[in-house]
Protein backbone atom coordinates (compact mmCIF):
# COMPACT_ATOMS: atom_id res chain seq x y z
CA UNK A 1 0.00 0.00 0.00
CA UNK A 2 1.38 3.42 -0.93
CA UNK A 3 1.95 5.90 1.87
CA UNK A 4 -1.04 8.18 2.48
CA UNK A 5 -3.64 6.16 0.48
CA UNK A 6 -6.74 5.01 2.38
CA UNK A 7 -7.47 1.23 2.63
CA UNK A 8 -10.84 1.47 0.85
CA UNK A 9 -9.43 3.06 -2.30
CA UNK A 10 -6.51 0.62 -2.31
CA UNK A 11 -8.92 -2.36 -2.14
CA UNK A 12 -11.00 -0.89 -4.96
CA UNK A 13 -7.88 -0.45 -7.10
CA UNK A 14 -6.89 -4.07 -6.55
CA UNK A 15 -10.39 -5.27 -7.48
CA UNK A 16 -10.18 -3.32 -10.72
CA UNK A 17 -6.76 -4.79 -11.47
CA UNK A 18 -8.04 -8.34 -10.87
CA UNK A 19 -11.08 -7.71 -13.08
CA UNK A 20 -8.84 -6.37 -15.85
CA UNK A 21 -6.57 -9.42 -15.52
CA UNK A 22 -9.57 -11.77 -15.77
CA UNK A 23 -10.78 -9.98 -18.93
CA UNK A 24 -7.32 -10.30 -20.49
CA UNK A 25 -7.26 -14.01 -19.65
CA UNK A 26 -10.75 -14.48 -21.09
CA UNK A 27 -9.80 -12.73 -24.33
CA UNK A 28 -6.61 -14.78 -24.63
CA UNK A 29 -8.53 -18.02 -23.96
CA UNK A 30 -11.16 -17.13 -26.56
CA UNK A 31 -8.50 -16.33 -29.15
CA UNK A 32 -6.67 -19.62 -28.50
CA UNK A 33 -9.92 -21.63 -28.65
CA UNK A 34 -11.04 -19.93 -31.88
CA UNK A 35 -7.66 -20.43 -33.55
CA UNK A 36 -7.33 -24.08 -32.55
CA UNK A 37 -10.93 -24.79 -33.62
CA UNK A 38 -10.32 -23.14 -36.99
CA UNK A 39 -7.13 -25.13 -37.52
CA UNK A 40 -8.64 -28.50 -36.54
CA UNK A 41 -11.97 -28.12 -38.35
CA UNK A 42 -10.35 -26.47 -41.35
CA UNK A 43 -7.82 -29.30 -41.57
CA UNK A 44 -10.53 -31.95 -41.39
CA UNK A 45 -12.64 -30.17 -44.00
CA UNK A 46 -9.63 -29.82 -46.32
CA UNK A 47 -8.82 -33.51 -45.85
CA UNK A 48 -12.35 -34.58 -46.81
CA UNK A 49 -12.93 -32.10 -49.62
CA UNK A 50 -9.61 -32.85 -51.35
CA UNK A 51 -9.96 -36.63 -51.17
CA UNK A 52 -10.31 -38.41 -54.51
CA UNK A 53 -13.70 -39.92 -53.64
CA UNK A 54 -15.34 -36.70 -52.43
CA UNK A 55 -17.22 -35.94 -55.72
CA UNK A 56 -18.89 -39.38 -55.60
CA UNK A 57 -19.67 -39.01 -51.88
CA UNK A 58 -21.09 -35.56 -52.43
CA UNK A 59 -23.29 -36.80 -55.24
CA UNK A 60 -24.59 -39.78 -53.23
CA UNK A 61 -24.91 -38.30 -49.73
CA UNK A 62 -25.17 -34.52 -50.11
CA UNK A 63 -27.03 -33.97 -53.35
CA UNK A 64 -29.14 -30.77 -52.97
CA UNK A 65 -31.65 -31.86 -55.61
CA UNK A 66 -32.28 -35.25 -53.97
CA UNK A 67 -32.49 -33.56 -50.57
CA UNK A 68 -35.13 -31.09 -51.72
CA UNK A 69 -37.12 -33.87 -53.40
CA UNK A 70 -37.38 -36.21 -50.39
CA UNK A 71 -37.18 -33.89 -47.38
CA UNK A 72 -40.91 -33.00 -47.16
CA UNK A 73 -41.93 -36.67 -47.11
CA UNK A 74 -39.22 -37.58 -44.59
CA UNK A 75 -40.35 -34.69 -42.41
CA UNK A 76 -43.90 -36.01 -42.55
CA UNK A 77 -42.67 -39.49 -41.59
CA UNK A 78 -40.60 -37.97 -38.77
CA UNK A 79 -43.79 -36.66 -37.19
CA UNK A 80 -44.63 -40.29 -36.41
CA UNK A 81 -41.29 -40.57 -34.58
CA UNK A 82 -42.19 -37.55 -32.49
CA UNK A 83 -45.64 -38.87 -31.59
CA UNK A 84 -44.29 -42.29 -30.60
CA UNK A 85 -41.50 -40.71 -28.58
CA UNK A 86 -43.84 -38.43 -26.63
CA UNK A 87 -46.33 -41.20 -25.77
CA UNK A 88 -43.64 -43.73 -24.84
CA UNK A 89 -41.74 -41.18 -22.76
CA UNK A 90 -44.78 -40.46 -20.59
CA UNK A 91 -45.38 -44.20 -20.14
CA UNK A 92 -41.70 -44.78 -19.30
CA UNK A 93 -41.69 -42.05 -16.66
CA UNK A 94 -44.79 -43.46 -14.98
CA UNK A 95 -43.65 -47.10 -15.15
CA UNK A 96 -40.12 -46.27 -13.99
CA UNK A 97 -41.35 -44.30 -10.98
CA UNK A 98 -43.80 -47.04 -10.00
CA UNK A 99 -41.13 -49.75 -10.17
CA UNK A 100 -38.64 -47.59 -8.26
CA UNK A 101 -41.11 -46.90 -5.46
CA UNK A 102 -41.92 -50.60 -5.17
CA UNK A 103 -38.23 -51.43 -4.92
CA UNK A 104 -37.52 -48.92 -2.14
CA UNK A 105 -40.36 -50.16 0.08
CA UNK A 106 -39.36 -52.19 3.12
CA UNK A 107 -42.65 -53.81 4.21
CA UNK A 108 -42.38 -57.62 4.41
CA UNK A 109 -45.89 -58.04 2.96
CA UNK A 110 -44.74 -56.35 -0.23
CA UNK A 111 -41.85 -58.76 -0.78
CA UNK A 112 -43.53 -60.59 -3.73
CA UNK A 113 -44.19 -57.29 -5.51
CA UNK A 114 -40.66 -56.15 -4.76
CA UNK A 115 -39.33 -59.42 -6.15
CA UNK A 116 -41.33 -58.98 -9.35
CA UNK A 117 -40.03 -55.42 -9.73
CA UNK A 118 -36.46 -56.64 -9.28
CA UNK A 119 -36.91 -59.43 -11.82
CA UNK A 120 -38.48 -56.99 -14.29
CA UNK A 121 -35.56 -54.58 -13.93
CA UNK A 122 -32.93 -57.29 -14.27
CA UNK A 123 -34.55 -58.98 -17.26
CA UNK A 124 -35.47 -55.97 -19.36
CA UNK A 125 -32.21 -54.17 -18.69
CA UNK A 126 -30.33 -57.28 -19.75
CA UNK A 127 -32.04 -57.74 -23.13
CA UNK A 128 -30.86 -55.50 -25.99
CA UNK A 129 -33.61 -53.11 -27.02
CA UNK A 130 -33.57 -54.22 -30.65
CA UNK A 131 -33.95 -57.88 -29.60
CA UNK A 132 -36.83 -56.99 -27.31
CA UNK A 133 -38.58 -55.20 -30.17
CA UNK A 134 -38.19 -58.34 -32.28
CA UNK A 135 -39.57 -60.59 -29.54
CA UNK A 136 -42.57 -58.40 -28.72
CA UNK A 137 -43.26 -57.25 -32.26
CA UNK A 138 -43.25 -60.72 -33.83
CA UNK A 139 -44.05 -62.86 -30.78
CA UNK A 140 -47.34 -61.27 -29.69
CA UNK A 141 -49.00 -61.48 -33.14
CA UNK A 142 -47.92 -65.14 -33.32
CA UNK A 143 -50.02 -65.77 -30.19
CA UNK A 144 -53.14 -64.53 -31.96
CA UNK A 145 -53.03 -66.11 -35.45
CA UNK A 146 -56.66 -65.29 -36.29
CA UNK A 147 -56.54 -61.66 -35.22
CA UNK A 148 -57.54 -58.86 -37.56
CA UNK A 149 -54.28 -57.59 -39.14
CA UNK A 150 -55.69 -54.05 -38.98
CA UNK A 151 -56.09 -54.29 -35.20
CA UNK A 152 -54.00 -51.49 -33.71
CA UNK A 153 -53.13 -53.60 -30.65
CA UNK A 154 -51.04 -55.97 -32.81
CA UNK A 155 -49.62 -53.27 -35.07
CA UNK A 156 -45.92 -52.54 -35.26
CA UNK A 157 -46.44 -49.06 -33.84
CA UNK A 158 -48.19 -50.31 -30.71
CA UNK A 159 -46.07 -53.40 -30.03
CA UNK A 160 -42.83 -51.58 -30.80
CA UNK A 161 -43.86 -48.81 -28.42
CA UNK A 162 -44.61 -51.38 -25.71
CA UNK A 163 -41.16 -52.92 -26.21
CA UNK A 164 -39.50 -49.51 -25.92
CA UNK A 165 -41.54 -48.78 -22.79
CA UNK A 166 -40.49 -52.06 -21.15
CA UNK A 167 -36.84 -51.57 -22.01
CA UNK A 168 -36.52 -47.91 -21.02
CA UNK A 169 -38.85 -48.34 -18.02
CA UNK A 170 -36.28 -50.70 -16.50
CA UNK A 171 -33.45 -48.21 -16.98
CA UNK A 172 -35.44 -45.22 -15.75
CA UNK A 173 -36.64 -47.11 -12.67
CA UNK A 174 -33.03 -47.51 -11.58
CA UNK A 175 -32.41 -43.80 -12.17
CA UNK A 176 -35.42 -42.94 -10.03
CA UNK A 177 -34.38 -45.40 -7.34
CA UNK A 178 -30.91 -43.87 -7.14
CA UNK A 179 -32.47 -40.43 -6.73
CA UNK A 180 -34.89 -41.50 -4.01
CA UNK A 181 -32.20 -43.34 -2.09
CA UNK A 182 -29.88 -40.34 -2.28
CA UNK A 183 -32.25 -38.26 -0.13
CA UNK A 184 -30.84 -38.04 3.36
CA UNK A 185 -32.61 -40.08 6.03
CA UNK A 186 -32.96 -36.92 8.11
CA UNK A 187 -35.38 -35.52 5.52
CA UNK A 188 -37.65 -38.52 6.04
CA UNK A 189 -37.44 -38.27 9.83
CA UNK A 190 -38.12 -34.53 9.72
CA UNK A 191 -41.23 -35.10 7.59
CA UNK A 192 -42.54 -37.67 10.07
CA UNK A 193 -41.76 -35.37 13.00
CA UNK A 194 -44.06 -32.64 11.64
CA UNK A 195 -46.97 -35.10 11.45
CA UNK A 196 -46.81 -36.47 7.91
CA UNK A 197 -47.59 -40.13 7.35
CA UNK A 198 -45.14 -42.45 5.58
CA UNK A 199 -47.05 -42.06 2.32
CA UNK A 200 -47.24 -38.27 2.63
CA UNK A 201 -43.54 -38.06 3.46
CA UNK A 202 -42.74 -40.12 0.38
CA UNK A 203 -45.04 -38.12 -1.87
CA UNK A 204 -44.32 -34.57 -0.68
CA UNK A 205 -40.71 -34.77 0.56
CA UNK A 206 -38.70 -37.76 -0.63
CA UNK A 207 -39.86 -38.25 -4.23
CA UNK A 208 -39.74 -34.56 -5.27
CA UNK A 209 -36.19 -34.21 -3.96
CA UNK A 210 -35.08 -37.52 -5.47
CA UNK A 211 -36.52 -36.73 -8.91
CA UNK A 212 -34.91 -33.28 -8.91
CA UNK A 213 -31.51 -34.87 -8.32
CA UNK A 214 -31.73 -37.25 -11.30
CA UNK A 215 -32.78 -34.72 -13.93
CA UNK A 216 -29.59 -35.05 -16.04
CA UNK A 217 -29.64 -38.87 -16.35
CA UNK A 218 -33.36 -38.74 -17.15
CA UNK A 219 -32.72 -36.23 -19.92
CA UNK A 220 -29.95 -38.48 -21.18
CA UNK A 221 -32.42 -41.35 -21.40
CA UNK A 222 -34.86 -39.09 -23.29
CA UNK A 223 -32.21 -38.47 -25.93
CA UNK A 224 -31.43 -42.17 -26.29
CA UNK A 225 -35.13 -43.05 -26.49
CA UNK A 226 -35.78 -40.45 -29.17
CA UNK A 227 -33.14 -42.09 -31.36
CA UNK A 228 -34.25 -45.65 -30.61
CA UNK A 229 -37.72 -44.96 -31.98
CA UNK A 230 -36.05 -45.63 -35.35
CA UNK A 231 -35.66 -49.28 -34.30
CA UNK A 232 -39.39 -49.73 -34.85
CA UNK A 233 -38.58 -49.76 -38.56
CA UNK A 234 -37.69 -53.45 -38.21
CA UNK A 235 -41.41 -54.09 -37.57
CA UNK A 236 -42.37 -52.34 -40.79
CA UNK A 237 -43.24 -49.00 -39.21
CA UNK A 238 -42.62 -46.36 -41.86
CA UNK A 239 -41.13 -43.64 -39.73
CA UNK A 240 -38.37 -41.26 -40.87
CA UNK A 241 -35.50 -43.75 -40.97
CA UNK A 242 -37.57 -46.46 -42.68
CA UNK A 243 -38.85 -44.03 -45.29
CA UNK A 244 -35.31 -42.79 -45.98
CA UNK A 245 -34.11 -46.38 -46.19
CA UNK A 246 -36.78 -47.22 -48.79
CA UNK A 247 -35.86 -44.16 -50.84
CA UNK A 248 -32.16 -44.99 -50.61
CA UNK A 249 -32.58 -48.61 -51.71
CA UNK A 250 -35.04 -47.71 -54.47
CA UNK A 251 -33.04 -44.92 -56.10
CA UNK A 252 -29.51 -45.93 -55.00
CA UNK A 253 -28.89 -42.62 -53.26
CA UNK A 254 -28.01 -41.92 -49.64
CA UNK A 255 -29.09 -38.30 -49.35
CA UNK A 256 -32.46 -39.33 -47.79
CA UNK A 257 -30.56 -40.97 -44.92
CA UNK A 258 -28.64 -37.74 -44.35
CA UNK A 259 -31.92 -35.81 -44.36
CA UNK A 260 -33.35 -38.18 -41.73
CA UNK A 261 -30.18 -37.83 -39.64
CA UNK A 262 -30.53 -34.04 -39.70
CA UNK A 263 -34.06 -34.29 -38.33
CA UNK A 264 -32.88 -36.45 -35.43
CA UNK A 265 -30.13 -33.92 -34.74
CA UNK A 266 -32.69 -31.12 -34.62
CA UNK A 267 -34.19 -32.87 -31.60
CA UNK A 268 -31.15 -34.36 -29.88
CA UNK A 269 -28.85 -31.32 -29.99
CA UNK A 270 -31.30 -28.96 -28.21
CA UNK A 271 -31.92 -31.71 -25.64
CA UNK A 272 -28.16 -32.08 -25.14
CA UNK A 273 -27.75 -28.33 -24.63
CA UNK A 274 -30.69 -28.41 -22.20
CA UNK A 275 -28.86 -31.17 -20.33
CA UNK A 276 -25.69 -29.04 -20.18
CA UNK A 277 -27.70 -26.08 -18.91
CA UNK A 278 -29.32 -28.27 -16.26
CA UNK A 279 -25.89 -29.56 -15.20
CA UNK A 280 -24.53 -26.02 -14.86
CA UNK A 281 -27.56 -24.89 -12.87
CA UNK A 282 -27.24 -27.91 -10.60
CA UNK A 283 -23.53 -27.23 -10.09
CA UNK A 284 -24.13 -23.59 -9.29
CA UNK A 285 -26.91 -24.52 -6.89
CA UNK A 286 -24.65 -27.03 -5.18
CA UNK A 287 -21.86 -24.50 -4.75
CA UNK A 288 -24.15 -21.84 -3.31
CA UNK A 289 -25.70 -24.16 -0.76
Amino acid sequence: MSEGSDPASEAARRRLERAAARRRNDRRGFAIAATSTLVVLGGLAALVLTSSGWPDVQDSFFNPGDFAAVFPEILEAFWLDIKIFMVVEVAVLALGLLVALVRVTRGPALFPVRLLATVYTDVFRGIPTILLIYLVGFGVPALTPGADPDNFLISGVFLGSVALMLSYGAYVSEVYRAGVQSVERGQHEAALSVGLTQRQALRHVIVPQGVRRVGPPLLNDFIALQKDVALLSILGVVEAFRFAQIEASTNFIYTPLVAAAMLYLLITIPLARLLDHYDRRSGEGGRTR
